[in-house]
């Protein structure tokens, strides 16, 4: 996720850490598990191996993948996983270099190699057109495993995220234009000490949750993250671009965004943002959720809830 707050006002999405050449803002994407939350006795870590990702399945039924975003655990999916247990069998990915995953890769690529992690599971499980959601670089990374692979990939929900991330700069902005912010961002990442980047994580919690709970859960778990890993992960991020490929997707697509009247996005803003960017996408489904900032399951979880059961439905 990139966080806009120093270069967008009151930013349409608090989705991305962005360091500028002397402050670091780092927007991470964390969350513990909720505690009205109910243990799920049908866990399973899977036998899959990969230096990219791991994977956690709970419940029996039709397949359901969850993908967290930027430094986020598994975590953030476990209330919304312990609901759909009851009637799917739920995939909780954990991106590696995330909330303690370990991270080997130093600062080579992250996103495109991940992708194809994600595929090689689907097909290693046996998983028959799982549907998939995403939350903000999750999201990314279900798009991008939609266009890669749509025969792996059933229907996709992106969760507060764009197609390209940096599209939050403007409209005229390339990924190319937007490589020199990255380096910066990754840079930034990697100087930070202990205690500074800790009070970039404290306050910049305020503006993609406003959970007071949560927020302190989501600090600790960017604590926990790799920040080679996490440097990685925003510099691809930062600059990988999947509206090239909208145009030509089959695959149904629902994309899910935030709006929140109170120190968030304002739904003009928001609205305005998220129909630009699908717009090439043919039959894309789009929900504003309002009263929301970044984390949609965690401040609105009853409306998410019923979303994704429509969207499981549909």
């Amino acid at each position: 996720m990139l966080h806009l707050r120093h270069f967008v006002a009151r930013s349409t999405l608090r989705a991305l850490c962005l360091a500028s050449a002397s402050v670091l803002v780092a927007g991470v994407a964390v969350l513990a598990v909720r505690a009205e939350a109910a243990p799920v006795a049908a866990v399973a870590q899977t036998a899959f191996v990969s230096d990219r990702l791991s994977v956690e399945v709970v419940g029996q039924g039709p397949d359901v993948v969850l993908i967290p975003g930027f430094a986020s655990s598994r975590e953030v999916w476990r209330a919304e996983a312990n609901r759909l247990a009851a009637t799917h069998r739920v995939h909780l990915v954990q991106l590696a270099g995330f909330a303690g995953e370990p991270w080997t890769h130093g600062d080579g690529p992250y996103v495109a190699p991940m992708v194809e992690e994600l595929a090689r599971y689907v097909r290693q499980a046996g998983l028959e057109r799982p549907a998939v959601i995403g939350h903000s670089m999750g999201g990314l990374t279900g798009v991008l495993l939609a266009q890669g692979h749509p025969e792996l990939v059933g229907k996709v929900m992106s969760v507060d995220s764009l197609p390209f991330f940096s599209a939050m700069f403007g409209p005229q902005v390339t990924a190319e234009a937007a490589r020199p912010f990255a380096d910066q961002a990754a840079a930034g990442i990697l100087s930070a000490d202990e205690a500074g980047f800790r009070a970039q994580q404290t306050q910049t919690a305020v503006g993609l949750i406003r959970d007071p709970a949560t927020r302190e859960a989501m600090v600790e778990w960017s604590m926990a993250s790799d920040r080679h890993g996490m440097a990685a992960a925003i510099r691809d991020v930062m600059t990988t671009d999947a509206r090239p490929g909208l145009v030509a997707m089959t695959t149904p697509v629902w994309a899910i965004y935030a709006s929140d009247a109170d120190g968030g996005a304002p739904a003009a803003m928001a609205d305005a943002l998220w129909s630009r960017e699908y717009a090439p996408l043919p039959g894309v489904k789009l929900f504003r959720v309002d009263g929301s900032r970044h984390f949609i399951m965690a401040d609105q979880p009853a409306r998410f809830a019923e979303l994704v059961d429509q969207f499981l439905a549909d």
